[in-house]
C-alpha cells in the first residue's frame, strides 16, 4: 500500500549499514517539512519500498552488496518516474556522478556530509522535481476547438558577463551583490566564478563547496542542464554557485570550449530558474 499523501516531503533512505540508516532518519526527523516513510538495506528492498511508498525523494547509497545504488536507481526511475534520486557515496569520483546522472539521478551527496547540505539538497530536488512535472507538457490536452494545443517555447533566462581588466578592482564583489540584488526581486539566479586560477566567488559567500567548474568538464562529453544544476552550490541568499577550482594548476585543463558549453546550457537551466547570473573574470 503506497503512503498516505501528505504535505511532505516523503523520503525512502537506502543505505547498508544500519547506523547510517538510523542517524539519517532521526537527522531529518527534525525537520517540519520532511518524513521518512520507510528505510531499505539493499538495492531489490529500495526498489520494493519504493513501488509501494511512492516517496518524492530517495537517498540512494551507491555501494552496497546485491545490487549497487545505480542499478537501482536506474530501475527505480523507470518504475516510479516520480521519485527524485539523490545518490549518496563516499567516493566522489566524476565516473560516479557521470553514471549517476545518466540513470537518472537528480544530485550527489558525498559522505560525509553535514545536516544542512543534506536537508537543503532535499528540499532542493524535490522543488525541482514539482517544477519539472508542472513544466511537462500533458498527454491529450486539446483546445476547445478539438485541436492540440500549442506548444510554447520555453522562456531562457539571460547570461551577463562582469569583466575586469585586471584583479583587485572588486569584479567579484559587484558580480555577487548584483546577483543577490536581483534573487530578492523573484529572479533565481546562478554565479558562474570563471576567475579560474584563483576564484573568490566561494570567499566572498562562504561557501566550500565539494564541487567547481573542474569537476564539469571530466563529464563534459555527458553535459546538459540537468547536470549542471547538480554542480551548482545553494547559498542562504537564495543564489546558487558554480565556483572556480580549488587548486590553481586545475585552472589549466578548463578551456574556451568547456565554458562556452556550459555557458550555453545555463539559459535552459534558468527556463524553470527564470534568469541566470554569470560571472566572467579572466
Amino acid at each position: 500500500m503506497a503512503s498516505v499523501a501528505s504535505d511532505k516531503i516523503s523520503v525512502l533512505v537506502v543505505d547498508d549499514i544500519p547506523e547510517m540508516r538510523e542517524n539519517i532518519r532521526k537527522l531529518l526527523a527534525f525537520e517540519n517539512d520532511i518524513e521518512v516513510v520507510a528505510v531499505a538495506g539493499n538495492g531489490k528492498d529500495a526498489i520494493e519500498c519504493a513501488r509501494q511508498y511512492k516517496p518524492n525523494v530517495i537517498l540512494m547509497d551507491i555501494n552496497m552488496p546485491d545490487m549497487d545504488g545505480i542499478t537501482a536507481a536506474e530501475l527505480i526511475v523507470q518504475a516510479v518516474p516520480s521519485a527524485q534520486v539523490i545518490m549518496v557515496s563516499v567516493q566522489s569520483e566524476a565516473d560516479y556522478l557521470r553514471r549517476a546522472m545518466l540513470v537518472g539521478a537528480r544530485d550527489f551527496v558525498t559522505k560525509p556530509f553535514s545536516a544542512d547540505e543534506l536537508i537543503s539538497t532535499i528540499r532542493r530536488v524535490h522543488k525541482t522535481g514539482l517544477l519539472r512535472a508542472q513544466s511537462a507538457p500533458q498527454p491529450g490536452s486539446m483546445t476547445p476547438g478539438g485541436l492540440p494545443g500549442p506548444i510554447r517555447p520555453k522562456k531562457e533566462g539571460r547570461v551577463v558577463a562582469v569583466f575586469g581588466t585586471k584583479g583587485g578592482i572588486g569584479t567579484s564583489m559587484i558580480a555577487v551583490n548584483l546577483a543577490i540584488g536581483l534573487s530578492r526581486n523573484d529572479h533565481k539566479v546562478a554565479v558562474l566564478d570563471a576567475s579560474l586560477h584563483f576564484g573568490d566567488v566561494g570567499v566572498l559567500l562562504n561557501l566550500q563547496a565539494a564541487r567547481s567548474i573542474a569537476d564539469i568538464i571530466q563529464i563534459i562529453a555527458d553535459l546538459d542542464a540537468d547536470l549542471i544544476e547538480s554542480m551548482l552550490t545553494p547559498h542562504t541568499s537564495g543564489i546558487r554557485a558554480l565556483l572556480a577550482p580549488g587548486r590553481p594548476e586545475m585552472a589549466e585543463l578548463v578551456t574556451a570550449e568547456h565554458l562556452k558549453a556550459i555557458l550555453s546550457n545555463i539559459p535552459r537551466i534558468s527556463a524553470r530558474m527564470a534568469l541566470s547570473w554569470s560571472r566572467l573574470s579572466i
